[in-house]
């Protein structure tokens, strides 16, 4: 929240000139910082509860959709070896069919992509975060 990180060095502030004693000040500053503290875990675990609750899903097409990822990764990887063999034979093919490609590709909104890097790198954080944890495996 950066309302509240801009607010805590103000009060932080006020708290020396308003309470003299040195050791009340610094409880004061301490239950601040708990305040601080608590406010960004409540928001962080706002933001990750819908990953965890998909990640914790049974839904078939929730649970393999990393995996469906990757394999569609690696086979526009493994692509490159058909085209280079459709390049070496015919290059004006090879040409056109990365032009339809790349066009395809171009063609798909920018939010689109926004959404899905958004989507599967908060997946894997939230997977490393239970893995960290110990509640994944």
């Amino acid at each position: 929240m950066p309302i509240l990180e801009s607010l805590i060095g103000p009060v932080a502030k006020i708290l020396d000139k308003i309470i003299p004693d040195p050791e009340a000040r610094a409880r004061a500053k301490l239950e601040l910082l708990k305040l601080e503290n608590t406010q960004e875990m409540q928001l962080v675990q706002t933001q990750l509860s819908a990953i965890v609750a998909e990640a914790n899903s049974t839904d078939p097409w929730t649970s393999r959709a990393r995996p469906s990822f990757l394999y569609v990764m690696y086979a526009m990887i493994l692509w490159a070896l058909p085209m280079g063999l459709i390049g070496a034979v015919s290059p004006a093919t090879a040409q056109a069919i990365a032009a339809g490609i790349s066009g395809y590709l171009n063609g798909l909104p920018e939010p689109l992509y926004a959404l899905f890097g958004t989507g599967y790198l908060g997946y894997s954080a939230m997977r490393q975060w239970g893995k960290a944890r110990g509640t994944d495996k």
